[in-house]
């Protein structure tokens, strides 16, 4: 038993260093500019508040030179048992060929984003598009053990998007950890943060331009609600975002983190059990479980020592 949770606990490695690049991109009119750039400044704050072991990166207009300069110091600095976080906040164009991001000079497509992130030596990767269009990059971003995020559905859905207004709150809000373990997942923030937006729509009585979708898989076109009957969300599920809380202080702790750690591990290779339970025997899938609720409930007792 105790060998099958260590083989479990191998398998989902926490990262060591999480590198989060934000970049907000030209606002064109005055109140898009203060938008994007308050957005990028919110997300930045609850980031660095965190703790832990990770490298906040934030770009404001950047030229694509500024971009691949930060993306090839994170490629010189990153190992694969890091994790890479890139969030695009701005406004976007689609052709029905390409995506494009709106940065000052020339735009950075879909396609060249792709080519700088699959060059990033970290394995485990999220992209969270909050653009316009932005459903029109998937195609080109989606790879195995990377998440995709997008804004909009598809790259048709061309007006400006309200969406990073919630991710970030997502990211400062005890209300996104939806199962209260001091840590928003990407799963959680998605969640969050498509709900909040649809709301708002509501509220407003607009008739929703944007519908967010998540796509982990490498090969699907994204879904609205993810989950383990369509089979997409497995991953955004086990991939901690931010930390809150205790989380958070203990990240600050050098003698807890390794306990903070174990503990991230352990919730997340519960979430990736409970992925897996439709194709497992329901009395193996309880074992495991057991073992794993077992585990985690002594190492949380070791933390609040």
């Amino acid at each position: 038993m105790r060998a099958a949770l260590l083989l479990l606990l191998a398998a989902l490695c926490a990262p060591a260093t999480t590198f989060y690049l934000t970049i907000s991109g030209l606002g064109g009119e005055p109140d898009y500019v203060q938008r994007f750039k308050m957005w990028a400044d919110d997300i930045d704050s609850s980031l660095k508040r965190a703790g832990g072991d990770s490298k906040v990166i934030t770009l404001e207009a950047p030229t694509r030179e500024q971009i691949r300069a930060s993306f090839a110091e994170i490629t010189r600095t990153a190992k694969p048992a890091d994790a890479l976080v890139l969030m695009l906040i701005g406004h976007g164009t689609y052709d029905g060929v390409d995506y494009k991001f709106n940065i000052p000079g020339p735009d950075i497509t879909g396609a060249e984003l792709a080519t700088l992130l699959d060059r990033v030596p970290a394995t485990r990767q999220l992209v969270v598009n909050m653009t316009s269009c932005g459903g029109g990059s998937i195609g080109f971003l989606r790879r195995p053990n990377r998440i995709v995020v997008s804004a909009t559905k598809s790259g048709t859905e061309k007006n400006a998007t309200v969406f990073a207004r919630y991710w970030a709150e997502a990211l400062r809000d005890p209300a996104a950890d939806a199962d209260k373990n001091d840590e928003v997942s990407a799963l959680e923030a998605f969640r969050y943060a498509e709900r909040k937006t649809a709301e708002s729509y509501d509220t407003q009585k607009r008739l929703a331009t944007e519908h967010a979708v998540l796509e982990d898989t490498g090969k699907g076109e994204g879904e609205r609600n993810p989950s383990a009957e369509n089979g997409e969300g497995k991953l955004a599920a086990a991939f901690p975002l931010v930390r809150m809380g205790a989380n958070a202080a203990a990240a600050r702790d050098p003698a807890k983190r390794p306990l903070l750690e174990k503990k991230e591990q352990l919730e997340q290779a519960i979430d990736r059990l409970k992925y897996q339970k439709a194709a497992m025997p329901d009395a193996l899938y309880r074992q495991q479980m057991m073992q794993l609720l077992l585990e985690l409930a002594r190492t949380q007792e070791a933390l609040d020592k």
